[in-house]
């Protein structure tokens, strides 16, 4: 119920933008419920005279031209309530279908943007593949219930409460006749929508392991094909689509039941009601019995609209479920917390005296803690170097440095201003960073290269460029700058994609740069090139940087030895190697290979 509640809200906080246009809906939906309940009236009125009309025929005393003067007017009245039902239905169905695909458009574009507000947890904690999941999927399943189910709840339910208040409105006794087998239909459906919804429920979130498995095979392609492993990798694919599949069939076994049950409830109260209505009109008068037909004829018309409401819903609710689960899943990501700028934070300048990590203690989970007290002191233009094993907690610091995550104790401060108290476009118009794995965006050159300062010129451009030691490449290509790029599909090596990283970093011209391991997936003639274009990048500038290979970082200003979370040793290249230590260690391990 909880779930379903947070499910309403999130389509209400859609929808209200069109008010308006649900006003015309509501207005039509209620206009052709009306017309539609008061339909079977005129039917039965019009039967009622026509049977009255023959009974005259066995009478002469009475005027025959009356009754079938009524007749006609009853039938005439009937017919016009069937096409004026159709008009209103069709403008309903129009506007719903205008409706619809705005909605959802404004739902993938407020859950894009929500993405752009979250922090670096969350994507680190979820696959790729179940995010995408979101956007293809989650947002297709509600924009099919929508488009045919949603309204239709809407509709069918207002049609129900018109049926009834006519049933009642022209004979009480068939009207309890008519609805009393309510109770059993609602026991199946309750019965069968539970299960439903649970294996509907299973099935979304097998569909997003899935897709996440996909995501993250698709990766690594050329690891499966080097290792040879594409048998393994079909056989995980095939358990995690079994998975789906049992999902899948059991939702929809429980989900496509529903339909033909209520179909044989609707079926069975319209044989009691003529059962009903035909014993009433054999005990009656040959008047009665005139008048008896017609309302049976009426209550039969209303007993099969009675149940078009009941069974419209229940064939949709696999439907109208994969909507409920997919706005549940949507409204997890817009639960998800915004990353926290201060309103009234401090408008961060540029670094003017020091980075402070004071006594930093910090987990990425409240169950393991990955620094334990880590402090380090860095002076304005001086380049730091963090070395140590692998998960002695390197990236964890950048992490905090660029305030990705926040510290759960002590603090991380420029210039004596804790970056918790810093508005974070200020802080990171400060930072640049350049990762191990190198990004290129769908474009040209030249877009890739000015996406952190769209404004640059074209000078700027050149210059970045050619301090990155990538320039002359670039116009050695036919279409120079205006190249055409993507992640997928490069003309760039491993090497050229990370000096072209580096020029983006030099073009918005950071006080702090941060390298991590930006010469770990080259070889030794690129790594030169890239160490080239990061001395011309670090000068001048106060940088951190995380070096597997010593020697990249030999003329560090500070190296500092991370070791379990903890600082175990710092200093300068040479007075480490003097402590004899665990630095100088790993670096006549390296040296014996290089």
């Amino acid at each position: 119920m909880k779930d379903l509640s947070k499910s309403v809200r999130f389509f209400a906080h859609y929808f209200k933008r069109y008010k308006m246009s649900l006003l015309f809906i509501l207005i039509f939906t209620i206009a052709s419920t009306w017309l539609q309940v008061k339909a079977p009236v005129y039917m039965g009125k019009s039967i009622t005279e026509l049977s009255k009309y023959l009974m005259v025929k066995l009478n002469p005393m009475t005027s025959s031209q009356a009754s079938l003067s009524h007749f006609h007017s009853a039938l005439w009245l009937f017919f016009l309530f069937v096409l004026m039902t159709t008009v209103a239905t069709f403008a309903m169905s129009l506007l719903q279908s205008i409706v619809a695909p705005k909605a959802v458009n404004d739902m993938r574009r407020g859950l894009f943007a929500k993405m752009q507000r979250m922090t670096i947890k969350y994507f680190d904690n979820h696959q790729d593949g179940e995010i995408l999941a979101r956007f293809t999927s989650d947002l297709d399943n509600i924009f099919n219930a929508m488009n045919q189910a949603i309204f239709q709840l809407f509709t069918q339910a207002i049609l129900m409460i018109g049926i009834v208040w006519q049933m009642f409105n022209q004979d009480y006794k068939m009207a309890w006749v008519t609805v009393a087998s309510t109770p059993i239909a609602v026991i199946l459906a309750a019965v069968f929508i539970v299960q439903a919804r649970k294996y509907v429920d299973l099935q979304q979130a097998e569909v997003g392991h899935l897709n996440g498995y996909i995501n993250e095979q698709i990766n690594g392609q050329k690891v499966i094909i080097t290792n040879g492993l594409q048998e393994q990798s079909i056989n995980k694919f095939l358990d995690h689509n079994q998975k789906v599949r049992q999902a899948t069939t059991r939702g929809q076994i429980w989900s496509g039941i529903l339909f033909p049950v209520m179909q044989g409830m609707s079926l069975l109260n319209v044989a009691i009601v003529i059962y009903y209505g035909a014993t009433q009109a054999l005990d009656g008068s040959l008047a009665q019995r005139a008048t008896a037909l017609g309302l049976i004829v009426m209550f039969v018309s209303f007993s099969q609209q009675y149940y078009q409401p009941i069974t419209q819903i229940t064939s949709t609710y696999n439907m109208l479920q994969q909507a409920i689960t997919g706005a549940k899943r949507l409204n997890e990501v817009h639960e998800q917390a915004d990353e926290i700028s201060p309103a009234d934070g401090v408008e961060f300048t540029g670094l003017k005296d020091k980075i402070l990590l004071d006594d930093v203690h910090f987990g990425y989970n409240d169950s393991r803690e990955i620094l334990h007290g880590v402090s380090i002191e860095v002076d304005k233009g001086k380049m730091v170097a963090l070395v140590g094993p692998t998960g002695s907690g390197k990236t964890t610091v950048m992490n905090l440095l660029n305030r990705f995550y926040d510290v759960n104790s002590g603090a991380v401060t420029f210039d004596g201003i804790d970056v918790r108290d810093m508005k974070l476009t200020s802080l990171r118009d400060h930072v640049g960073i350049v990762l191990q794995d190198s990004t290129l965006f769908t474009g040209t050159i030249r877009d890739n290269v000015v996406y952190g300062k769209p404004d640059a010129t074209d000078e700027e451009v050149t210059a970045a460029t050619k301090q990155a030691n990538i320039h002359d490449f670039i116009m050695s290509l036919e279409d120079g700058y205006d190249t055409k790029v993507s992640d997928e599909n490069s003309v760039f090596s491993t090497g050229q994609k990370q000096l072209i990283s580096i020029a983006r970093t030099i073009l918005t011209n950071p006080d702090l740069l941060i390298l991590d391991e930006a010469t770990s997936n080259v070889d030794t003639v690129t790594e030169a090139k890239i160490q080239k274009a990061m001395d011309n990048v670090i000068a001048g500038r106060t940088s951190f940087v995380i070096a597997h290979r010593l020697k990249t970082i030999l003329n560090a200003d500070m190296i500092v030895v991370l070791r379990d979370g903890k600082v175990i040793e710092q200093g300068s290249h040479h007075e480490l190697l003097a402590e004899n230590g665990f630095y100088a260690e790993l670096y006549n391990n390296q040296m014996v290979f290089e």
